[in-house]
């Protein structure tokens, strides 16, 4: 999943972004509107976690390009005041939920988690495939009833071929969805990733390379 944080508060958007990234998530962070609104024009984000009042452009003005583009990204909005009328109006801009500081991070991360969901079409919350099964929450792993410790980008682009359904996903799309932007795109970690991956896995294999196209389960 590839979110973005804006937030101007910058202490505050960096811890956020680290304990997104802990939980395997790609993360992108920018501290005012204007970047926010150059990031979106660029990359595609399942869930944009996003500080109402921002400076130069305003949150609610983000949400609304959000809306205009008509961009499947969600938006989970934050704000300083607890006001219910705040809140209703948040969402009628077309905020997809709206979570008041202070908050608790697990319930955070549990809210992008359920915004990333309805991004794609509509998965059980423990994927399961080729006897392998993933839980998002809990970021557990398991094959055929053996427990598998991953890495963080290594949950992250298992999670992606999970979701694929065995359809196949370019070394391009993983790089998008696994990583944040300040990833080089001639690099090779994916492949290393898949790599190290497919040893953790174990035999049979069940990660298979798609020459010239990239990988599925």
């Amino acid at each position: 999943m590839r979110v973005l944080v804006v937030e101007d508060e910058q202490l505050l958007a960096d811890a956020v972004a680290t304990g997104l990234r802990r939980e395997a998530m790609a993360v992108d962070v920018v501290y005012d509107g204007a970047a926010a609104l150059e990031r979106i024009a660029v990359n595609d984000y399942d869930v944009v976690v996003l500080d109402r009042d921002l400076p130069l452009v305003h949150g609610d003005d983000v949400c609304r390009r959000v809306v205009e583009l008509g961009m499947p990204t969600r938006v989970l909005m934050l704000t300083a005041s607890g006001d219910v009328s705040d809140r209703v109006e948040g969402l009628e801009i077309g905020a997809d939920d709206y979570l008041p500081k202070p908050f608790a991070f697990q319930e955070l991360i549990a809210r992008v988690r359920a915004l990333g969901r309805r991004t794609t079409v509509a998965l059980p919350p423990v994927l399961e495939r080729a006897g392998i099964k993933l839980d998002p929450n809990r970021r557990e792993v398991f094959r055929e009833g053996r427990e598998i410790q991953l890495a963080p980008k290594e949950f992250a682009v298992l999670e992606v071929l999970m979701r694929s359904e065995g359809a196949v996903v370019s070394a391009e799309q993983l790089l998008e969805k696994a990583w944040d932007e300040n990833t080089d795109p001639f690099t090779n970690v994916v492949r290393v990733t898949v790599m190290t991956l497919r040893r953790k896995l174990g035999e049979p294999p069940v990660i298979v390379t798609v020459p010239g196209s990239g990988y599925r389960i």
